[in-house]
């Protein structure tokens, strides 16, 4: 039975003495540390009895030092071994200092800002390095022997990434075509070829605005899933379950996502290109009274087919992209919530940047090959 932590002063061979009993632990101290330091407070050297405590845990041990301050010397304690133990560790604990932390200025602080910077870059590409070794290697075997393909949830990411994001990516480049349509409308019938926003529309959605739009809205909506989903799998520690039984975390959750995005970029992309070329030809037969028929005639005519297949070879590009970042980041992420979000936040951002490059990095391939 649990015995509350109490005290007596009483006198002993002509000195004061303080005699502790009960449990002088958290659930047992109540107010008996606080009580013990008022009656301690005008005695000089008391001596402490702590032989009738039952139970002792570090509060207690911390109670008994705090109420006794500068007046307890190991000569006038009277306790059993693991009790004297216990406040020599509590003792030595709170005599410990705390370090005050020296913050560098100056260039010494914006160099080893840079440094830290520099260190994560090569780290980061390291990681990079590292994941696309799996991923290969992942990809490698499934090759080799196609019935390791988990089918069942490629189709349900196809579906989540594909199906689902039709909506967004056709509105979106709906209204992307039509402004691409005033705008031309509006500058070139100053010069009186006002006709020509029918080859700029073309050109502008069919080999620019449907993958770039496309990918940009699949960066931010199907990067940070990913992200989330692997990250929150490798927090609850699902990613060291599946080692452990000899599933492949790259077969059983990278790969279905690399497939699934693979499989849907180039619909998606043709998607966007009817959405932006019906957005272009609402607004040119409106503002220019140009007709679905002529428009439709004129992009046969003088843009053709060539520039929607510029735009569709950069698909799977972007596709294997958006899906390695998102799920390379969703692979780092930490034991804690912030890592978590720090890392969806990165998907994204990441995602951005490196459609914008390829992007940048395709126009220029395609002008030297004058394509």
């Amino acid at each position: 039975m649990a015995l509350p932590a109490d005290f007596t002063l009483v006198e002993q061979d002509g000195r004061p003495t303080a005699v502790l009993s009960g449990d002088w632990t958290a659930r047992g101290l109540f107010d008996a540390g606080i009580r013990l330091a008022d009656a301690l407070e005008k005695t000089e050297t008391p001596v402490f009895d702590l032989v009738g405590i039952n139970r002792c845990d570090t509060a207690g041990a911390y109670a008994i030092l705090r109420a006794a301050g500068d007046r307890l010397k190991p000569e006038d304690v009277k306790a059993r071994r693991e009790v004297l133990r216990l406040l020599e560790l509590v003792f030595a604990a709170i005599q410990v200092q705390p370090e005050p932390t020296v913050r560098p200025g100056g260039v010494r602080a914006l160099l080893e800002r840079i440094g830290r910077g520099v260190f994560g870059l090569f780290a980061d590409g390291y990681g990079t390095l590292v994941f696309l070794g799996h991923l290969l290697s992942a990809l490698a075997r499934s090759t080799v022997d196609p019935r390791r393909i988990r089918w069942a949830p490629v189709i349900a990411l196809c579906e989540r990434a594909g199906l689902d994001a039709m909506p967004i990516v056709a509105t979106t480049t709906f209204f992307i075509g039509a402004v691409v349509a005033l705008l031309g409308a509006n500058m070139l019938t100053d010069f009186g070829a006002q006709v020509y926003s029918v080859e700029l529309i073309g050109i502008s959605v069919m080999r620019e605005f449907n993958i770039l739009i496309t990918a940009i809205l699949l960066a931010g909506r199907s990067a940070s899933s990913f992200a989330a989903e692997i990250g929150s799998m490798k927090m609850n520690q699902e990613i060291d379950a599946m080692q452990v039984m000899g599933v492949d975390p790259y077969e059983a959750l990278v790969l279905p996502r690399f497939a699934a995005l693979l499989f849907t970029i180039p619909l998606l992309t043709f998607v966007a290109t009817i959405a932006g070329l019906v957005g272009g030809a609402i607004v040119v037969w409106i503002v220019l009274d140009l007709s679905p028929t002529f428009f439709l005639q004129r992009i046969v005519d003088y843009v053709g087919a060539t520039h929607f297949w510029v735009g569709l070879s950069k698909a799977p590009v972007m596709a294997a992209v958006i899906a390695a970042i998102g799920c390379r980041q969703g692979m780092e992420v930490g034991q804690d919530v912030e890592a978590l979000g720090r890392r969806v936040t990165a998907a994204v951002v990441h995602a951005i940047f490196a459609i914008i490059l390829i992007d940048a990095v395709f126009a220029l391939i395609y002008m030297e090959l004058d394509i």
